[in-house]
């Protein structure tokens, strides 16, 4: 554990990828000299377009700095050069599609007391009160409020399950041992694994209630999407890692499917998501949206997966 009575400092980290973080960072930039313990913002630009890239060298001064990949080198990457490039001893990791609830200062300043409690720190997110004025994005909404917006006092419940970096405060030490693995391209569960290793490791994750919003809403279809490569990814992951017990207890869906195959109903959801899939993403992308239909979609997708990536030879390497 870092001594706070000393050179205790933050680096903030936002990994981007074609998307306007001038309002952002400017915004967290009112910190910089407020609050001692908070010396930098590093971007890291994961291969954007000329056009973003030229708004994030626009940010760069003294305690501001862009690094820049020339090609997109993936989620998990771009945030290990981040890490690398950081001068804090703790890592203040959020995403491009932060919003500050209040102000930055107050923002950074609730972080404080708590490092003395954990190496790991999460803050949580949040969703507007009122449902967004696109229908078109009312899946991500509604989902975001009903599964991700929980008070710390829950997430401490069960504090690997659900890990997320959209808003997490990580000492540099205890990152650079795990960091996030670079075999995954594609998008997908790289907090997962992250959550694991940190479970694994014995290392705690304390959740605080200091959230930010999350502004950046897919559409329905780019969130359906995004939902496919991401149950795609947790299947593969479950065959590779070593400890199936510990990861299934961080994957709530993971233990749904232990439940159903206990039961031997796997093959029939499998099969229930070939034959309606078409149907099942059609309501998915209306006006009338159940949350209980996606919950269904998303079992039955997992499952089809598994009866796919079983029957492949995969050895544990996490």
């Amino acid at each position: 554990m870092i001594n706070l009575k000393g050179k205790m400092k933050i680096s903030l980290l936002i990994p981007v990828f074609d998307y306007d973080i001038v309002a952002l960072v400017h915004s967290m930039k009112s910190a910089l000299g407020k609050v001692p313990e908070f010396c930098e913002i590093i971007i890291g630009d994961d291969g954007s377009s000329a056009e973003y890239r030229e708004k994030y060298k626009s940010l760069e001064e003294e305690s501001v700095r862009v690094i820049c990949s020339e090609k997109n080198i993936g989620r998990a990457a771009i945030r290990n050069r981040l890490a690398l490039e950081a001068k804090g001893d703790y890592l203040l990791f959020i995403d491009a599609d932060a919003t500050l609830r209040g102000t930055a200062e107050a923002y950074i300043l609730k972080w404080l007391p708590a490092l003395k409690k954990s190496r790991v720190l999460s803050g949580g997110t949040k969703y507007h009160d009122s449902p967004p004025g696109d229908p078109d994005k009312l899946l991500r909404w509604k989902y975001g409020r009903m599964k991700e917006q929980k008070r710390a006092s829950e997430r401490n419940k069960h504090p690997h399950a659900g890990f997320s970096t959209f808003n997490v405060l990580i000492e540099k030490s205890v990152f650079s041992k795990i960091r996030f693995n670079e075999e995954l391209k594609q998008y997908g569960h790289e907090d997962t694994l992250l959550g694991y290793q940190l479970k694994k490791a014995g290392i705690g994750i304390l959740h605080i209630d200091n959230s930010l919003i999350h502004d950046g809403l897919e559409s329905n279809k780019d969130f359906l999407n995004k939902t496919k490569l991401g149950i795609e990814n947790l299947s593969k992951l479950y065959d590779n890692v070593t400890d199936k017990k510990a990861f299934c207890a961080t994957v709530r869906i993971l233990r749904f499917y232990n439940k159903l195959r206990f039961f031997r109903v796997t093959r029939i959801l499998a099969a229930i998501f070939i034959r309606f899939r078409e149907r099942m993403e059609i309501s998915l992308d209306s006006s009338d949206i159940s949350l209980k239909l996606f919950g269904l979609y998303k079992i039955s997708m997992f499952c089809t997966y598994r009866e796919i990536h079983k029957r492949k030879n995969i050895l544990p390497i996490f």
